[in-house]
């Protein structure tokens, strides 16, 4: 039922997206696993959730999903279980992968966490939010970092309307997060075996008054990793808050002695930096090499990838 006290133990983590707007970096490799200082991005979201009391995660996969067998071959984290489900032959989108996984859902209420997006935000008062007001849905919100597409009347905590031209709104605006706590009985709204978002759903439940609720919540930081100007963007975000479990120069990269890394640079695994090279704020993927004298400023090397010369703002896939 809506509102329930049920532990909410279950997440469905989004991992099936194509990463189009990222396509020179995710050629080979899903959004979800692009590393954010030496870590997929995907598990930020696996950290904060069960550190919100989440031990079972369940998550979608389409574009490279072999891959995500490799960051995680024992299928848990931590002491999560961790549960891969393969949707074929096109993305179902956020509703139609809800309904695609709920025999893992367990008939619970479960939290929904978009997977590339970087977040370190509270996660409890939403989900004290959801249990006690009895909302069906409870959508995560700010009131700032990225577009406002979302009325919520706060004396009531009802959302009132979604991506509604701004001239036609009415009352305060706010961003969702892609994060949002769900009932089970929200997956009866969904049709059977369909591709769809969970927008038309939500808005066909402000039509006709169900509870889909909403909660402000503007702690902590918020990335949408929809951009190589996003991607670069959270590590300097990372290096000037002085992240102590950030490891920016893994302990299994080579870097030459004489070589300047400067700014938010991160060295993978297996990279190696040439003798005289000049990187700043550059990321460098796993088993990269960058050529001795190379000088590179906002650059990204993928796994395996070379590079040479000097280069701003240029990918290597």
């Amino acid at each position: 039922m809506s509102g329930s006290m049920t532990p909410i133990r279950t997440a469905f983590v989004l991992g099936a997206g194509l990463g189009t707007r990222l396509r020179a970096i995710t050629l080979r490799r899903p959004k979800p696993l692009i590393p954010v200082v030496n870590r997929p991005l995907i598990s930020y979201a696996f950290e904060r959730l069960t550190g919100a009391g989440i031990d079972r995660l369940v998550v979608n996969t389409h574009w490279q999903a072999e891959r995500y067998a490799e960051f995680f071959p024992e299928k848990s984290y931590g002491a999560a279980d961790l549960f891969f489900r393969h949707e074929f032959p096109e993305v179902l989108e956020t509703a139609g992968g809800i309904w695609n996984v709920r025999d893992l859902l367990r008939d619970e209420p479960f939290i929904v966490f978009n997977g590339d997006i970087f977040t370190d935000l509270p996660l409890e008062p939403a989900l004290r939010a959801h249990r006690e007001r009895g909302y069906e849905v409870t959508m995560i919100l700010r009131s700032h970092g990225g577009p406002l597409q979302v009325g919520c009347d706060t004396a009531s905590g009802l959302v009132t309307d979604i991506a509604r031209p701004p001239e036609h709104a009415t009352g305060p605006r706010f961003l969702f997060t892609g994060i949002y706590i769900v009932s089970p009985e929200f997956i009866r709204r969904i049709p059977p075996a369909t591709k769809i978002s969970v927008v038309p759903i939500f808005l066909e439940m402000i039509r006709t008054g169900a509870k889909l609720g909403g909660i402000v919540i503007d702690g902590g930081d918020w990335w949408d990793l929809g951009s190589r100007e996003q991607y670069l963007a959270v590590h300097a975000d990372i290096a000037v808050r002085g992240v102590r479990s950030a490891e920016w120069i893994h302990r299994a990269a080579h870097v030459a002695p004489d070589a300047q890394l400067s700014g938010a640079t991160a060295v993978a695994a297996g990279a190696r930096i040439g003798a005289g090279a000049r990187l700043h704020d550059c990321i460098v993927w796993e088993n990269a090499e960058v050529a001795p004298g190379a000088e590179l400023t906002r650059c990204i090397v993928t796994r395996a990838a070379r590079a040479e010369g000097t280069h701003t703002d240029h990918d290597f896939a």
